[in-house]
């Protein structure tokens, strides 16, 4: 039925969104903001193209993704934390930078599809439920981990920890943090890097299983994407599930259109999940106006803010 293969492809267009979105969570829960994420999905994903060209497994490709991901995240985390460049200007210089270095690097696997990439990893006993089966339990490692033990395990190290309460700390008040013991420069340098990895890991899924074709500019405004539901999720790891989830339904509708002929034009149905996302942060914003509040939409209170310890 069309509207269960519609299911399973929101559930695998959602996964980088929640891979990325989840390591800017952790990022902005540092107080550390990364506007870089479109950038580093396409690093991640032209390395992933890379290390399978040279023959490499579709897990080590993925690995790679990862690192080469990392690697930009470092270099950015150390320019924001430790030289207190502006957040902002970085990040957009990251996007500029991820964009053009991933399109140049992968301007010789264009149109050529990647063969050897993640297999279904179907769920016994579920995976064979009519209907609902193959939409929900046939689906690679990565989504599930994505889904299930990802969100599962940031909630867990969030609210159920000492160093998640010290991660929390330092994103709120780093130089209460500071007193207390906290090393702040050292917290907000690793989960910078941490996040990057998790956006090079949403690259390289979409290389690996989801679109697995090189094309120019890969990321597609995912990147952007995942910025805007931190925002909508508070910054909490199953709120952002869902919303990575709404983001993967309307491309899904989109393909449902095209396939029943809707005689919607393609230019709408491509722009349709980015007017939902946008959607999904102004309304909020508005409704808080009236005095409305349906949800908590504090950010994080240092977020973007540099922090030295001599500036106490």
């Amino acid at each position: 039925m069309i509207w269960f293969a519609a299911l399973r492809t929101a559930i695998d267009a959602g996964t980088v969104v929640v891979l990325a979105g989840m390591g800017e969570l952790l990022t902005e829960r540092v107080g550390v903001l990364n506007l870089g994420l479109e950038g580093l999905i396409g690093i991640g994903a032209v390395a992933a193209v890379i290390a399978t060209d040279l023959g490499m497994g579709p897990w080590t490709a993925f690995v790679v993704g990862m690192l080469a991901a990392a690697l930009f995240g470092f270099l950015f985390a150390s320019s924001v934390v430790v030289i207190r460049t502006n957040q902002v200007l970085t990040g957009l210089a990251l996007v500029l930078v991820g964009v053009g270095l991933s399109n140049q690097l992968g301007n010789d696997y264009q149109g050529s599809p990647i063969q050897d990439r993640f297999r279904p990893l179907p769920i016994p006993v579920l995976a064979d439920i009519p209907q609902v089966g193959p939409a929900l339990f046939n689906h690679t490692l990565v989504v599930y981990v994505a889904y299930v033990a990802l969100p599962l395990g940031v909630a867990f190290l969030l609210y159920r920890t000492r160093h998640g309460m010290n991660l929390r700390a330092v994103g709120e008040n780093p130089a209460a943090a500071d007193a207390a013991g906290i090393n702040v420069t050292g917290m907000r340098l690793c989960y910078a890097t941490i996040g990057a990895s998790f956006a090079g890991a949403g690259g390289a899924f979409l290389m690996l299983a989801f679109t697995p074709v090189w094309a120019v500019d890969v990321a597609r405004g995912r990147g952007w994407v995942a910025l805007a539901v931190v925002i909508f999720a508070a910054w909490r790891p199953f709120r952002l599930v869902f919303g990575a989830l709404l983001f993967g339904a309307m491309i899904s509708l989109g393909f449902i259109a095209q396939q029943q002929n809707w005689g919607v034009s393609s230019f709408v149905l491509s722009m349709l999940p980015y007017v939902v996302t946008l959607t999904l942060i102004v309304v909020p914003a508005a409704l808080a106006r009236f005095g409305i509040r349906a949800r908590s939409t504090v950010a994080p209170g240092s977020l973007a803010q540099p922090y030295f310890r001599e500036e106490r």
